[in-house]
């Protein structure tokens, strides 16, 4: 039998970030992945870090992107991770009239909130970007935007966390969950017994199946999410690479829990594009996501949706064939918001997840926000945001379904 303080459920950047911070504070902690580091969502990603800077007045969007994105940094910089971590920037295409004046509105928003973003002519984005298409009218340029790679990173994190005194303990798919007579849990897993003083759910997309072991309702359901890589290829593309296309959709119609899909009930409702090119060569791309349940098989039509969307924006791709697929699956509160902190029903139990598309952009400073909290009692004010309080039932009241988060008031 093993025995922590903490135990950490869910080997993804979020977790082992959470590991990281929390051993980095001094104390005892146990990490459980049911696979190995980075085998899901963490590790399947395009790599892509948004960010538009702190702002003047920051909230829980601006705490995760640029606080994540500094985290990034000092793991590349000063930790002596090599994650391939640099602020490479954004460019995020326009294609249409509609689609240039709503992004030029939107740079003038943030501005006004101390962010920073450039709208670019053709020209002046086809400078900095020469693959970039002649036929956009333009290109939002993001230049605190950043990239690294989603496996060394989520890994690095581990390694972190266990230079730190962490254990680190992969393939303990976690079977059962009970609380202890006086306090605590244990867990059962496909490794043996591991009792925990505190209990920290990080599990990605599988945190409704793992609440439902300590019959709880936690609305998190999976989105599966796809890419696809071309083979190694010279120097092309030298930012994180997006359309306006979907940002536009989504901010006039979220669509429903979950909000901010490309296909909704079987229909397509927008594109949705990022990219970028690897260090090793490889150009990747995605976008597309779909509600599926837990089947991670891509789908050939919604990959070639996409190709041709990354074409439209970078016109050497057409020449460029795909050398792979792959698919994962993503964790999406069916509120949109985050969900970081303390169960409130439950005694020594917390929650991080529901980062859902950008998990790994935003995961690092999730972590630490949620280690802070554990280590001090007190949440940042800005995780207000994020209370599991405002959705997390027991299931005996819901009967076992997944209802929308309430909107915090």
């Amino acid at each position: 039998m093993i025995e922590s303080e903490i135990v950490i459920v869910g080997g993804g950047i979020a977790g082992c970030s959470t590991a990281f911070h929390l051993a980095s504070h001094g104390r005892g902690v146990v990490l459980l992945e049911r696979g190995t580091i980075a085998s899901a969502a963490s590790g399947q990603n395009m790599g892509g870090i948004d960010s538009y800077g702190w702002g003047d007045a920051p909230d829980l969007q601006a705490h995760l992107t640029a606080g994540s994105i500094e985290i990034f940094e000092t793991v590349q910089t000063e930790l002596g991770e090599d994650i391939e971590f640099r602020r490479s920037g954004g460019i995020q295409a326009i294609h249409t009239a509609e689609a240039y004046e709503w992004e030029r509105e939107r740079i003038e928003t943030l501005g006004k909130r101390g962010h920073v973003a450039e709208l670019l002519t053709t020209r002046e984005a086809r400078g900095i970007e020469p693959g970039f298409s002649p036929a956009m009218l333009g290109a939002m340029y993001s230049p605190r935007r950043g990239q690294a790679d989603p496996v060394k990173a989520t890994q690095a994190f581990a390694r972190l966390a266990e230079r730190c005194g962490a254990r680190v303990l992969t393939n303990h798919e976690v079977v059962a969950v009970a609380p202890r007579p006086r306090a605590g849990y244990s867990l059962t897993t496909s490794r043996g017994e591991v009792v925990a003083g505190a209990l920290v759910i990080a599990a990605g997309a599988w945190c409704g199946p793992l609440g439902a072991l300590l019959d709880l309702d936690i609305p998190i359901v999976p989105v599966r999410g796809q890419m696809w890589a071309t083979a190694p290829w010279p120097p092309r593309s030298f930012h994180t690479i997006s359309a306006a296309e979907s940002a536009m959709a989504w901010t006039r119609d979220h669509g429903g829990a979950p909000p901010d899909l490309t296909i909704r009930d079987g229909r397509r409702v927008t594109r949705h594009l990022y990219g970028r090119q690897r260090r090793n060569g490889e150009i990747i791309f995605g976008g597309d996501r779909e509600l599926m349940g837990y089947d991670t098989t891509p789908d050939p039509k919604g990959i070639d949706v996409n190709r041709d969307h990354a074409i439209s924006v970078l016109p050497f791709l057409a020449d460029v064939p795909i050398a792979r697929t792959w698919a994962g699956l993503m964790p999406f509160p069916l509120d949109g918001k985050p969900l970081i902190g303390r169960i409130a029903s439950r005694d020594n139990l917390w929650i991080v997840t529901g980062l859902a598309s950008s998990g790994f952009g935003r995961g690092p400073m999730a972590g630490k926000l949620l280690a802070d909290y554990l280590h001090t009692g007190r949440p940042a004010p800005v995780l207000a945001e994020a209370d599991p309080a405002r959705c997390i039932r027991e299931r005996a009241h819901t009967l076992g379904r997944n209802e929308p988060c309430s909107p915090i008031e």
